[in-house]
C-alpha cells in the first residue's frame, strides 16, 4: 500500500467521528425546527390566530440567528467547539422549559419567547457544525458532506413533525367545531386543556438537550478546520489582496441566495399542514404532510451523495433545484386538492441540494475571512423568520379580498391559501441567478 493511500485512509478514519457528532447535532436541531409545521396551526387555534400571526412560529425561531449568528462566531472561539455546542444545547433546553409557564398562561408571546431561546441555542450549533463540515474535506465534496448532514436533519424532522402532529393535532378537527358553539367559559377550559398537551413533550425535551449538553463536552470534535482552510488558501488571499469582506460580491449573493432558499424550505415544510387545512382536509390526514415534504428531501439528499461530485457537479444540482423549485411552485398555483399539496411535498425534491451546494460556493476563495463569511450565511437563515409571514401576510389580504366580494368561507381560504405560494416563484429566481452567474462575480476563477 502506498504512503499516499495509507495516509488518506488515515484522514477519512480521523474524520469520521467528527462528522458522525456534527450528524448527531443535525439530527437534534432537525427535530427541534421542524416541529414548527404541528406547532403553526396549533398555535393558530390555542391562540386564536391569524394566519400571518401564526407564522411568527417560524420567525421567533429563525430571527434568532440574526441576533446571535456573529456572538455564536464570537464565543465558539473563544471557548471551542464542544464548549460552544454544550452551551447552545443548555439554551435549547431553557426554551424548552419556557414551554410550561407559556402553556399555563396559554400567552403567545411567551410561547413565541420559548421558542425564540431555542433558536439561539440552535444559532450556536449551526454556526459551529455548518462552517466545519464544509472544510473538513474538499470543497467539490462539501455539497456531498453537507447533503449527508441533510439526511440526518430531515428524519430528525420527519420524526419530530409526526410525533408533535400525533400530540399536538390529534382531535383538532373535533375541538375546532366545539369553538364554534361553546359558551366563553367553556371555550376557555377547552383552549386551556389544548395548550397542556404541550408540558410534558417539552420536559422531555429539556432532559434530553441537558444531558447532550453534557455529553457534548466529553466527544472528540478539535477546534482546527477553520484555521486550517485559511492555512491553505493563503496564497490565494495574497494573490487577490482582499482587505474587507465588502469585496466578497459571490459571498454577498451567496448570502442572498441562502436567506431566500430558507424562507422557502420552511414554507414548504411549515405551511403544508395548515394549506392541507384550509382546504378543508381532515387533521387526522393534514398533520403527516410535513413529513412527505421532509421525505422527499431525504430523498434527494440521498441522491445527492451518490451523484456528487462522481456524476453532477454541485452547480449543477443548485441549476436543476432552482428551475425544479419554480416548475413545482408553477404547479401549487394551478391545481387544486390533494394533488396541489403533493407538490408543496414535492418542493422538497428542489430544497434539498440548495444548502449543500451555496455553502461551498459562497465561501470559495475567502480564506481569512472564512469564520465572518460562515456567520453571514447563518445569519441569512433569518430567511426562515421573514418570507413565511409573508405567505401568511398574502393569504391574510387575499381571504379578506374574496370574503369582500362575498365568496363563501370554505372556498376563500383555500383559494387565498393557495396564492400565498406566488411568493415562491421569485425566491427560486433569485437562487437560479446565483446557480448561473452570481457565484462567479468577483472570482478570478469560477
Amino acid at each position: 500500500m502506498s504512503k499516499t493511500l495509507e495516509a488518506q485512509m488515515v484522514q477519512k478514519q480521523s474524520a469520521f467521528v467528527p462528522i458522525l457528532i456534527i450528524a448527531g447535532l443535525f439530527f437534534i436541531f432537525g427535530f427541534v425546527t421542524w416541529i414548527n409545521g404541528a406547532l403553526i396551526p396549533f398555535m393558530k387555534t390555542i391562540n386564536e390566530l391569524t394566519d400571518a400571526q401564526s407564522y411568527l412560529v417560524a420567525s421567533a425561531s429563525y430571527i434568532s440567528f440574526v441576533v446571535m449568528a456573529l456572538p455564536a462566531s464570537f464565543i465558539i472561539g473563544k471557548v471551542g467547539y464542544r464548549k460552544g455546542m454544550s452551551i447552545g444545547l443548555a439554551i435549547m433546553g431553557i426554551g424548552a422549559l419556557v414551554f410550561i409557564p407559556a402553556a399555563e398562561a396559554r400567552t403567545y408571546g411567551l410561547f413565541l419567547t420559548g421558542i425564540f431561546i431555542q433558536g439561539l441555542g440552535m444559532t450556536l450549533l449551526q454556526t459551529a457544525s455548518n462552517p466545519y463540515i464544509t472544510i473538513l474535506g474538499p470543497l467539490e465534496s462539501a455539497a456531498k458532506r453537507i447533503a449527508i448532514m441533510g439526511i440526518a436533519n430531515k428524519v430528525a424532522g420527519a420524526l419530530g413533525s409526526l410525533i408533535f402532529g400525533a400530540i399536538l393535532l390529534s382531535g383538532i378537527d373535533d375541538i375546532q367545531e366545539q369553538l364554534a358553539s361553546v359558551s366563553l367559559e367553556e371555550k376557555n377550559s377547552l383552549l386551556n386543556e389544548m395548550a397542556d398537551s404541550v408540558v410534558m413533550p417539552y420536559i422531555i425535551m429539556a432532559v434530553v438537550l441537558f444531558i447532550l449538553a453534557f455529553l457534548i463536552t466529553k466527544a472528540p470534535l478539535p477546534h482546527v478546520e477553520a484555521e486550517s482552510l485559511e492555512d491553505d488558501t493563503a496564497a490565494k488571499d495574497e494573490q487577490t489582496k482582499k482587505t474587507s469582506i465588502f469585496q466578497f460580491p459571490h459571498l454577498w449573493l451567496g448570502v442572498l441566495a441562502l436567506f431566500v432558499y430558507v424562507g422557502v424550505e420552511v414554507i414548504a415544510g411549515d405551511t403544508i399542514i395548515s394549506y392541507g387545512l384550509s382546504l378543508g382536509m381532515p387533521g387526522e390526514q393534514a398533520k403527516s404532510f410535513t413529513l412527505m415534504t421532509l421525505m422527499a428531501m431525504v430523498a434527494t439528499y440521498a441522491l445527492g451523495v451518490f451523484l456528487i461530485p462522481k456524476y453532477i457537479s454541485q452547480v449543477l444540482a443548485l441549476k436543476l433545484s432552482a428551475v425544479l423549485g419554480v416548475i413545482f411552485a408553477l404547479c401549487v398555483l394551478f391545481t387544486t386538492g390533494f394533488t396541489s399539496v403533493l407538490f408543496v411535498a414535492a418542493l422538497g425534491i428542489s430544497n434539498a441540494l440548495v444548502w449543500p451546494a451555496i455553502w461551498p460556493l459562497a465561501l470559495n476563495g475567502m480564506g481569512k475571512f472564512t469564520k465572518t463569511a460562515s456567520a453571514l450565511l447563518i445569519m441569512a437563515i433569518s430567511g426562515g423568520a421573514i418570507i413565511p409571514p409573508l405567505y401568511g401576510a398574502l393569504v391574510d389580504s387575499k381571504k379578506e379580498e374574496l370574503l369582500a366580494e362575498g365568496v363563501e368561507q370554505a372556498t376563500a381560504m383555500a383559494n387565498a391559501a393557495t396564492s400565498g405560494y406566488w411568493i415562491l416563484i421569485p425566491c427560486y429566481l433569485i437562487i437560479l441567478f446565483f446557480a448561473v452567474y452570481g457565484r462567479k462575480i468577483g472570482l478570478k476563477t469560477a
